[in-house]
């Protein structure tokens, strides 16, 4: 994993985690135990009202299982939690909190609206009657809870384990802060049960919990509106603000997939999003220290920090050269051959008109290669600051003229702006000549 994906896994749950389970374990703890109930309910507050704000019926719900099932422990134990009642309590806790967890991840993120809220309250009803009868004292085991055991049973340890797999799984599908905040969050619920099921400290972990939840939402909101939603990597807003920060020295890229619009036209728009997602991926990998951004459609940005644009310019070769020998695989492509059938007449009608527009256009795809992998070209034009282009916009203005001087020239090549030469040395000028 990146440094990327370290801090989204680490910062904020694991942190806050890590120091609520360390002054719970320090003799800080009773100086700061009569501040805690302050701490719980502001915790809470402040975490459905950024539900209700953020429209997160996910959020919303997930504080109200936490919120629900510990007060339901507190209420069942009545300060015993080794037998009876409140072994039980416990117990339904443990298995019901995650399960719900899954649940709510699984559902359709349909806001507050009441066709969306009403399943979910259907579901607490049904819990909460269940969890009542099981937790009765003719219904609850009598026998106490054995000294050093697990007071988690081990096989409801398995949703834990269910549960972290699965927001692991989607955190890697959508790479969003959330999904780790949920990890951390169902790891604050099983040391609550298992250490301290009752009392100050329990307090202490099930805010903790919906701190790390509320946080993981802001955190998510932050990525979504710095961040590309469909490759991942930063978007028109966070390179504009990374232009504010640039220092005297450094590069900027344009890049362009050369053909994008046949792979629309010919594959479908999801293939289109597949070439994006690719292209991006590979950017995101150059060397030399560049950040990659989507600027919008099938343009990206690079900037080198620090760094001439004939240093940038090797970089950019290399990356060029491995979109170029990059192929992926067309997913769906059985649907779009199905699809295809049945427009099949349609397509015989304009099969002329198609075969004298093909000879005029350069099909992206390697004709040796199978109509289900496909492979990219790009077009890359380079720039820096200069005596002409001195202002972060000038420079970018330059690298413009220079992609689109590599689209003249062919496409799938890297230029330099043409005011490049103008600052080489001697010996070095003629060798850039060629611009």
């Amino acid at each position: 994993m990146n440094g990327r994906t370290w801090k989204a896994w680490l910062v904020p749950g694991g942190l806050l985690l890590a120091l609520a389970a360390t002054l719970a374990n320090s003799s800080l703890f009773v100086q700061v135990a009569p501040s805690l109930a302050f701490y719980y309910v502001a915790v809470f507050a402040a975490g459905l009202l950024l539900a209700w704000r953020f429209n997160s019926s996910r959020l919303l719900f997930s504080l109200l299982v936490l919120l629900l099932a510990h007060r339901a422990v507190d209420f069942f134990a009545a300060g015993q939690v080794h037998t009876g009642p409140g072994r039980t309590a416990v117990a339904l806790a443990a298995l019901l909190i995650p399960l719900n967890f899954i649940v709510f991840a699984s559902m359709r993120e349909r806001g507050l609206a009441i066709a969306g809220i009403a399943p979910r309250f259907g579901l607490f009803f049904l819990e909460s009657v269940v969890f009542a009868v099981m937790c009765r004292p003719e219904n609850s085991p009598a026998n106490p809870h054995q000294p050093g055991a697990s007071a988690i049973p081990l096989w409801i340890l398995l949703s834990f384990v269910a549960a972290i797999a699965v927001f692991v799984r989607r955190f890697f599908q959508t790479r969003k802060p959330i999904e780790p905040g949920f990890v951390w969050s169902v790891a604050a619920v099983f040391m609550w049960l298992q250490f301290a099921p009752v009392g100050k400290v329990s307090d202490a972990y099930v805010a903790t919990a919906a701190l790390i939840l509320g946080a993981s939402l802001i955190e998510t909101s932050y990525v979504l509106a710095y961040h590309d939603e469909l490759t991942g990597i930063r978007g028109r807003r966070a390179f504009n603000e990374s232009l504010l920060s640039l220092d005297q020295q450094y590069a900027i890229a344009i890049v362009d997939i050369d053909h994008f619009k046949k792979f629309n036209d010919t594959c479908g728009h999801d293939v289109g999003d597949q070439v994006l997602c690719m292209v991006a991926k590979r950017l995101s990998q150059v060397a030399g220290d560049g950040q990659a951004f989507r600027c919008g459609g099938e343009e990206f940005a690079i900037v080198f920090r620090n760094t001439s644009a004939k240093e940038a310019f090797d970089h950019l070769d290399a990356l060029r050269q491995i979109i170029e020998k990059s192929t992926f695989q067309v997913r769906g492509s059985e649907r779009r051959a199905e699809r295809s059938a049945e427009r099949g007449s349609d397509r015989r009608a304009g099969e002329s008109d198609r075969r004298k527009s093909a000879k005029k256009k350069t099909v992206a795809a390697s004709p040796s290669q199978s109509p289900d992998r496909l492979s990219v070209t790009v077009s890359i034009g380079v720039a820096e600051p200069s005596t002409r282009y001195r202002q972060p916009e000038q420079v970018i203005q330059a690298a413009d003229q220079a992609l689109y001087r590599a689209k003249n020239k062919g496409r799938n090549r890297v230029e330099l702006a043409s005011t490049v030469p103008l600052r080489l040395a001697g010996g070095k000028r003629a060798k850039a000549s060629r611009l």
